[in-house]
């Protein structure tokens, strides 16, 4: 199993893997998904993590590192999309995702790290308790548009 950061040969795999997530179908690879796909790939301080496993994707996170004008100046670190193959949970995969995030932000000294998850389910939850996550300090407002 590796741990690494998304390549631009990944596309294809990670929109796989997505579909473990909430996506119902793969993308095609259009000029508007492509757009943001560049997008992505470019951008230094946005990190796609993934867990490979004999050349497939099967776990994965984005960690954003975020500049701040607070705070002396340091940035903050927002993960999302965190998703484990079915085939594959339970093996410690998403975790590792979520530690290579945490690496990152603190090699770009992040003063936080955080996540929201849309997940009630306890199990979950618990999950990212275990990975050092908290629900305590802060308080989640989503406006959907």
């Amino acid at each position: 199993m590796t741990i690494r950061e998304i390549n631009d040969k990944d596309f294809d795999g990670l929109m796989k893997l997505y579909t473990h997530l909430h996506e119902k179908d793969v993308p095609v690879l259009d000029e508007r998904v492509s757009m943001v796909w560049e997008s992505i790939i470019s951008d230094k301080n946005h990190h796609i993590i993934v867990a490979e496993d004999n050349g497939a994707i099967v776990a994965s996170c984005v960690c954003v590192i975020i500049p701040n004008l607070t705070r002396n100046q340091r940035p903050y670190a927002f993960v999302e999309n965190v998703v484990t193959h079915a085939d594959y949970r339970r093996q410690g995969l998403a975790t590792a995702c979520l530690n290579y995030a945490k690496e990152l932000a603190e090699k770009e000294n992040c003063y936080k790290l955080m996540l929201l998850t849309g997940s009630k389910d306890k199990g979950t939850l618990d999950f990212y308790r275990l990975a050092g996550y908290n629900s305590e300090d802060k308080t989640a407002f989503i406006q959907w548009i």
